[in-house]
């Protein structure tokens, strides 16, 4: 189940719960804390499962129900991939010790806010709909600054590097991949005007991020990047 990993599950609470239970937005409009008294908790409880997507199909935002292999669930997925990743690349991170951990948090939280703009076809949608799924402004903005600030402290690139620089660099290339094929999959919708162009615009700075970001954690790890060579032939 794609969507189910973590967008649906977010957006169906966001659905089913009852108005009397406060809903407070810690960093971004999907990524949620809710709050309700020990009453109200025992009233309700969610189940992880709900059988609805058991014949191959699931449900946006909008209540309108696709198959599970439509390019919006394509999205959502790789989309989801990515912050799977980047939380693992923020786990080797926080072992070594490094201070960005904060930024990675905040871009997956963001990344929810990503997957809930996907989730609402911006061609289809209510403008209700439309308004508590907006992409929050700022955000391809900061992306730069922080780039900017890291490549002020990294040695000049004068090779292409491999994947490598210990593993939270190496996890962090991962994760810069994933981005990469986040963004391919986020084309058609941008183009179709069923996603905001802000997210296409978002997704492909993230990408260029974490590729300063691995490099700053090879540097400051002091360990060794590996470049492209050529491979010679065995007649050469």
């Amino acid at each position: 189940m794609l969507f189910r990993g973590v967008f649906e599950r977010s957006l169906i609470l966001a659905r089913l719960l009852p108005q009397s239970i406060r809903i407070e937005r810690i960093c971004s409009p999907v990524c949620m804390r809710y709050y309700s008294s020990k009453e109200e908790e025992k009233k309700k409880q969610f189940k992880i499962y709900t059988r609805t997507g058991d014949k191959g199909r699931s449900s946006l935002f909008t209540g309108e129900r696709r198959s599970k292999n439509d390019a919006i669930f394509e999205a959502l997925g790789t989309t989801d991939e990515l912050s799977c990743a980047i939380g693992l690349a923020g786990e080797f991170g926080n072992d070594a010790g490094h201070k960005f951990m904060d930024k990675l948090e905040k871009i997956q939280c963001l990344l929810q806010d990503v997957g809930s703009n996907i989730a609402t076809p911006r061609t289809k949608a209510q403008d209700s709909k439309l308004a508590r799924t907006e992409f929050p402004s700022g955000t391809v903005a900061e992306l730069e600054r922080w780039i900017d600030e890291y490549t002020e402290q990294l040695p000049p690139l004068t090779n292409f590097i491999l994947p490598s620089g210990g593993k939270t660099s190496a996890f962090l290339h991962m994760a810069r991949a994933i981005c990469r094929r986040a963004e391919r999959r986020l084309v058609p919708l941008v183009n179709s005007g069923d996603t905001d162009p802000e997210v296409g615009k978002y997704v492909n700075r993230l990408s260029d991020f974490l590729f300063t970001l691995a490099r700053y954690a090879a540097m400051t790890e002091n360990k060794e990047e590996k470049i492209y060579r050529r491979v010679k032939g065995q007649d050469s």
